[in-house]
């Protein structure tokens, strides 16, 4: 054994043993949980990442070091994966899961309604090229089993016979290649299908005019969801709630007036409403009063001193019935024609505030609904002739108030419908003009959804993810779309009016200019122009609407009173 030890293989085996052992002991440290010892006076690699967290934690047991082997052989063709950052060296990308958005919940954007029909119609070209509809073709003619005689040699017969096609033969082919119309003769790249629907007359779109015609100033107009202080009479009129004041705007002399101002009682005015024909005026206060006033004279003609107990954010007509909904839960129905000053009927199916109310005003056995929406995120119908709910087609999506009553309620009321769908508070309520039974329903901030409803059967017939908080929402009277105006969203869009066509529910235009939630929202008489509110204290009028039948009305609303100015 010694002879071996001093022979000189044991003297080359020594040796590189201990120039092992020198380079273990000069390697650094490695801790698995804390990292690699710094080692003083050394400068980390250009092309070299971290690969610890803040707290010096691997992010995963792939990026944690292994035992060195001292040097670092690699084939000249297979490059060693230990010398470099593998991502950087074949730029690799990064691994990350590509999320692909759910169909319901895709947010609707305002898209080129002009690109849109282009693409359509280059759809429907290419899938006429490229898979054609297939021609009914017979099946192959089958020989029918008869007692044939054997063959033999005929006799004075023609051995060929030259026959024109016959027409009655289905086998026979009917195409004619000495028409000029014919297909092979075209010198078009497309079909004649095709052709026909290029050459066809295309479908005008609307255009809407995206900057308000007007803007006007509104100091103190508040910036609170659950108010309503904006309404459109049928006289043309607007009323306004400013603060403890509430202003007159004729459209089409631009007069302003001022029909009261509450600073003397330190109250504020928090809804108003326009009965549907004349000009009657109701305007409900945060302290829970409600006054009624005649706008042509400017006079009060009634007031109920403790209509509710606290702020009427809510108020509906029904010709001489007035609807008021408050933070109390309560839903009182006053005949303005009664002196008394009690209501005749409540109803309470809301456990939070009412901050939304819309009479059915259409004619028709359904002009008795009323819709009601509240803090608790339920809408309500309710049937003032005290009608019950339909038993046969009743869906599962609505259901009954449960056992909702209070001291103050009629006994048995209770409302026709009740949905539960939307989770947050439901301001918007607005009934189609252009079918029966027919409510549009919006949720605030969490919900931001815009629902359709049957009120016959208490089904959901549509509903829309609009990206942002539904404020307001009302039809158009000149065609079957729908507009709404936004608060808070979580999109890049906020603060926007947006026209949807029904039942598409295609989006036609977005109007962009409030710096505020658009929490106010009316319509003209006519049809022709909207009106927003916001908090930053301005109106602002759009021309959305023209009507078809006249030229001039496209350009410009007939509201404009500055164009009759020579």
């Amino acid at each position: 054994m010694s002879g071996l030890q001093n022979s000189p293989f044991g003297k080359r085996l020594r040796a590189a043993q201990n120039d092992e052992d020198a380079h273990r002991r000069n390697r650094p440290r490695v801790n698995q949980i804390f990292g690699s010892a710094a080692v003083p006076g050394s400068t980390p690699s250009l092309d070299s990442r971290p690969t610890t967290s803040d707290s010096g934690v691997f992010e995963s047991p792939a990026d944690a070091p292994g035992p060195s082997r001292g040097h670092d052989y690699g084939d000249r063709f297979v490059p060693s994966r230990d010398a470099g950052d593998m991502r950087t060296s074949y730029h690799l990308m990064d691994e990350s899961p590509t999320a692909t958005p759910s169909k319901n919940r895709i947010i609707p954007t305002e898209s080129d309604a002009l690109k849109e029909q282009a693409n359509a119609i280059f759809t429907s070209i290419l899938h006429t090229e490229v898979t054609p509809s297939s021609p009914v073709r017979s099946s192959s003619p089958t020989r029918p089993a008869t007692n044939a005689p054997l063959p033999s040699t005929p006799t004075r017969r023609r051995l060929f016979n030259y026959n024109s096609p016959s027409r009655s033969n289905p086998a026979t082919p009917t195409r004619r290649l000495d028409t000029p119309v014919d297909e092979a003769y075209s010198i078009s790249p497309v079909r004649a299908e095709s052709r026909q629907l290029l050459e066809s007359p295309r479908r005008q779109l609307r255009s809407v005019c995206k900057t308000p015609y007007r803007v006007l100033d509104a100091p103190e107009l508040a910036d609170d969801f659950y108010l309503n202080l904006v309404d459109w009479s049928s006289t043309n009129v607007l009323g306004v709630g400013l603060g403890s004041c509430v202003y007159l705007w004729t459209a089409h002399t631009a007069q302003v007036s001022k029909l009261c101002d509450l600073s003397d009682s330190n109250d504020t005015i928090s809804s108003v409403s326009w009965v549907q024909k004349g000009s009657t005026l109701a305007v409900g206060t945060l302290s829970g009063r409600l006054r009624i006033y005649d706008a042509s004279t400017l006079q009060l003609t009634r007031t109920y001193q403790q209509a509710h107990t606290q702020r009427i954010g809510a108020l509906s007509w029904n010709q001489h019935i007035l609807s008021s909904g408050s933070r109390d839960r309560m839903i009182h129905h006053r005949d303005v024609r009664d002196p008394s000053v009690k209501p005749f009927k409540r109803a309470q199916g809301h456990r939070q505030e009412v901050c939304g109310l819309r009479w059915n005003s259409d004619a028709g056995p359904q002009s008795a609904l009323l819709a009601s929406g509240g803090n608790d995120n339920k809408v309500c119908i309710w049937d003032l002739r005290g009608g019950k709910r339909p038993q046969a087609g009743a869906a599962p999506r609505a259901s009954s108030a449960g056992g909702a009553s209070s001291a103050g309620e009629d006994a048995g009321e209770s409302p026709l419908w009740k949905f539960h769908q939307h989770t947050a508070a439901v301001k918007a309520l607005a009934w189609d003009p252009h079918v029966s039974g027919v409510l549009a329903t919006g949720g605030g901030t969490a919900d931001k959804h815009i629902r359709f409803w049957n009120v016959f059967n208490g089904n959901m017939l549509n509903e829309l993810d609009t990206g942002s908080q539904v404020c307001n929402l009302t039809w158009s009277l000149n065609y079957h779309e729908l507009v709404s105006t936004h608060g808070f969203s979580s999109t890049t869009a906020q603060h926007q009016i947006c026209v949807w066509k029904y039942p598409s529910l295609d989006m036609v235009a977005s109007l962009t200019g409030h710096t505020y939630r658009v929490l106010y929202l009316a319509m003209s008489p006519d049809g022709e122009t909207i009106v927003t509110g916001a908090g930053d204290e301005t109106l602002r009028f759009w021309n959305a609407f023209p009507k078809r039948d006249n030229q001039e009305t496209k350009r410009e609303s007939r509201l404009d009173y500055g164009r009759l100015i020579r």
